[in-house]
């Protein structure tokens, strides 16, 4: 009788012991979820994922340990994000990060969860916020360029192409910011004497049909307009201005690296740097409403001069002096 109690109390021991590590995991708090949703496809983004999970690191986060985060993407399909933003929102996300589109189709499914954008366009101006330095609800952000750059884009152009009739400039018809870059550009053109060619392309397969009316019209060069359609597809535009022999500048120094002959504008990788601090920062409890909006400050002219000889281009010295980075 006592062996079967000691066999019994044993069985008893072993199984409490067994269950003590499932009720210690079952009381562990669930990890927070970072929602990171962008409007285009992951191909190309993989620069923009580096930065984000670095700011991550850098404000003492670390993925897989602190926080886990949960990819979607748009695929260039803008009526992808309400379901894909909805998502977020059901799997209790505690901080959503993304481009224009995304952020509008978050702020759309929620009121509450913290939104972090990251933009290349004015964000009153297109609702995000109403205020950039207490932006108020749950909404902030980072924006990483400014429509005013462009005269200086169609400046830049001028000097390497001055015997040029005409310069075109592409642009994406979604953006939110499109028509006034379209006016600032040919009121850029203007003001230097250049005739401008406004060509407009929603879709990939839009580009063929672009870039025949520029080289039909005798375009000297192309400034390519912003968004984050054109940013997934940089090395096509590269690919595409090289074969028909046009001198191009983007917007970010990406662009540049693709291929393009010149950029200019500040990182869309370190504004996702920055908005990973942005949301190390929520993750510790810091409230969307009291964090100012970041401005970039500091932008970069990138010359590729491998694509310049490729071109027959002859960059001039002063020209040359005033880029922050050339890639040979």
């Amino acid at each position: 009788m006592v062996n079967l109690r000691r066999r019994e109390f044993i069985t008893l021991l072993g199984g409490a012991a067994a269950a003590w590590p499932l009720a210690a995991r079952a009381q562990q708090p669930v990890m927070p979820l970072i929602g990171f949703l962008r409007s285009t496809s992951a191909a190309g983004s993989a620069p923009l994922v580096a930065a984000f999970r670095q700011g991550l690191k850098e404000a003492g986060i670390v993925e897989g340990q602190d926080v886990a985060i949960d990819f979607r993407w748009g695929d260039d399909q803008p009526d992808r994000l309400p379901g894909l933003a909805a998502d977020l929102v059901r799997r209790q996300a505690a901080v959503i990060i993304g481009n224009v589109a995304a952020t509008r189709a978050a702020i759309a499914a929620t009121a509450a969860v913290p939104i972090v954008f990251v933009t290349g366009t004015d964000p009153i101006r297109t609702g995000l916020v109403a205020n950039l330095n207490r932006p108020g609800g749950n909404v902030t952000g980072v924006v990483f360029t400014a429509v005013d750059l462009t005269a200086k884009r169609l400046g830049l152009l001028h000097e390497l192409t001055p015997k040029s009739a005409s310069i075109a400039a592409l642009f994406d018809p979604a953006v939110p910011e499109a028509e006034l870059q379209m006016r600032e550009t040919e009121e850029a053109g203007r003001t230097i004497g250049r005739q401008v060619l406004i060509v407009k392309a929603a879709d990939e397969r839009d580009f063929a049909a672009a870039f025949g009316t520029i080289v039909q019209a005798g375009a000297g060069g192309l400034l390519l307009g912003g968004g984050p359609f054109f940013f997934s597809r940089r090395r096509q535009l590269a690919t595409m201005a090289a074969r028909h022999a046009l001198p191009a500048i983007g917007q970010t120094r990406s662009f540049a690296e693709a291929g393009v002959l010149m950029s200019y504008g500040a990182s869309v990788a370190d504004a996702y740097r920055r908005a990973g601090h942005y949301a190390g920062r929520i993750l510790k409890g810091a409230k969307p409403a009291d964090m100012p909006v970041e401005l970039a400050t500091k932008f970069d002219l990138v010359i590729n001069l491998a694509t310049a000889k490729a071109l027959g281009l002859d960059v001039p010295d002063k020209l040359l002096a005033l880029a922050d980075e050339v890639i040979e």
